[in-house]
């Protein structure tokens, strides 16, 4: 009978395993969202070399502005969230790492009971004390993988976050590069707009002797002192966007706004080779994308958490100690106790708890691949829009200085025939104006350049090593 009980007792684990190959919790293959996207250029090569893989250090150059991407990635307020993401996560999945060991509670108790007169040890005892110090272990068997499947979504919560982490230095990165160039180029216009003004002082009291001498009207002296005013607003503007980007600047750096040192626009190259990789390395060197399937791992593996949930769970239980009504004789050999149990659970009635939180998971599970395909289909738009950004303004950048350069020449022919009276002053006017307009184009135009070369570079999937 007893080797009976014992049969009895492990026969259900048995047939538990026996139909564990049935039910096991599945292994995540990468969905079919994964193609080989291709990007609209026609200027360079996809080929095994990607800028991707390129050290920022090498793309931006500059030393203040490598020396503020460094403090960036140090002191920025983003990049310390990110890493106490990735310390919570990594809390975690230690977790998920002991989920196969049992555990173990402590307990130590007194209890002290008083007696009614008419219970049944009432007339004995008219109070009861009852000292215990015990142990109680307990193990629950993975037959459906539902342990397994909780660990690879802590792993992947975890990839993930490292992934976003990754991504928000991407981001990072761009940000402080692009506005550095900014400041460049307003640095430049600002330039250009304060000699514009003192040309356009000379140019006021060149007017008013051209009136003096009768070859302009007073309505000529206005239209150039109107023309000073304007140049004049234009500077106001662009020092406060100035002011601005400076406070902005200083906010990615961790620091409070303050004034930014930092170079000419001038002394900025592109030395880098534009080797954008074949489509499939977005996938390999992308954070966001990475986050995007870390984040569809974890969403299948709580699917099969979840799934787990309606078949039965086998737990054992083992507990022991010491228990005495005396603590003189709690330590005992006399006052050891102990208890075993095997337990077998079958859910059947719960309000539908378990099967709505299966078809949750379910519909997290395809949001997080739609997602991932979102991911994949943006990332080749970024590349895409960043690279032919870069081959326009390459390209706009020698039309605009021809541009420039007939209105600055058509500005002083007609300077010079107006001196002579043989041109009418709107006809100076409007040159000045064109000039202007144009030059400062032409810095906006270059400081484009520079920008295109930071997206196709984030967009890529770089900045981050």
């Amino acid at each position: 009978m007893k080797k009976l009980k014992i049969y009895k007792f492990f026969l259900a684990p048995v047939i538990l395993l026996s139909l564990q190959g049935c039910f096991v919790a599945k292994d995540y293959e990468q969905p079919d969202v994964v193609e080989e996207e291709h990007y609209r250029t026609d200027t360079f090569p996809q080929d095994s070399l990607s800028m991707a893989n390129v050290s920022w250090r090498e793309i931006f150059t500059d030393p203040l502005l490598t020396g503020y991407i460094e403090e960036g990635l140090e002191n920025n307020i983003d990049i310390r969230i990110a890493v106490q993401q990735i310390i919570a996560a990594e809390a975690y999945l230690k977790q998920g790492k002991l989920g196969y060991f049992p555990t173990l509670n402590t307990n130590a108790q007194i209890t002290h009971q008083e007696l009614s007169s008419n219970s049944q040890f009432g007339s004995l005892f008219s109070s009861i004390d009852q000292y215990e110090i015990s142990g109680s272990l307990s193990w629950e068997a993975d037959i459906w993988g539902k342990i397994r499947s909780t660990k690879r979504a802590f792993q992947a919560r975890y990839l993930q976050s490292k992934a976003a982490h990754q991504a928000v230095k991407t981001r990072l990165i761009a940000d402080i590069a692009s506005t550095y160039y900014q400041l460049l180029a307003l640095d430049e216009q600002i330039r250009i707009t304060e000699q514009t003004i003192e040309n356009r002082r000379t140019s006021l009291e060149t007017t008013s002797a051209l009136k003096e001498a009768g070859n302009v009207t007073e309505v000529g002296v206005k239209q150039t002192e109107a023309q000073l005013y304007t140049a004049m607003s234009i500077l106001v503007d662009l020092k406060k966007q100035e002011r601005l980007l400076e406070n902005f600047f200083a906010i990615l750096l961790g620091e409070a706004p303050m004034q930014i040192e930092r170079t000419d626009l001038a002394e900025q190259e592109i030395t880098t080779e534009l080797h954008i990789g074949v489509p499939i390395q977005l996938l390999r060197n992308r954070p966001d994308v990475i986050a995007a399937e870390y984040n569809l791992i974890n969403a299948f593996e709580m699917s099969n958490v979840a799934r787990s949930e309606f078949y039965p769970s086998l737990t054992l239980t083992a507990s022991g100690g010491f228990q005495s009504l005396d603590i003189q004789e709690l330590l005992d050999p006399n006052s050891l106790f102990a208890t075993i149990i095997g337990g077998l659970a079958q859910p059947i009635f719960n309000g539908r708890r378990i099967r709505t939180a299966y078809e949750v998971s379910l519909a997290e599970q395809e949001q997080a691949r739609l997602n991932f395909r979102q991911s994949i289909l943006t990332a080749s738009r970024e590349v895409s829009d960043a690279l032919y950004s870069y081959e326009a303004a390459t390209e706009k950048i020698d039309i605009k200085q021809k541009e420039f350069d007939a209105y600055d020449t058509a500005t002083e022919y007609s300077e010079e025939l107006l001196n002579n009276g043989f041109a009418n002053y709107l006809e100076v006017l409007t040159a000045r104006e064109n000039a202007l307009n144009s030059r400062l184009d032409l810095i906006n135009v270059r400081y484009n350049q520079l920008e295109a070369m930071v997206n196709l570079y984030q967009a890529l999937g770089g900045g981050w090593q």
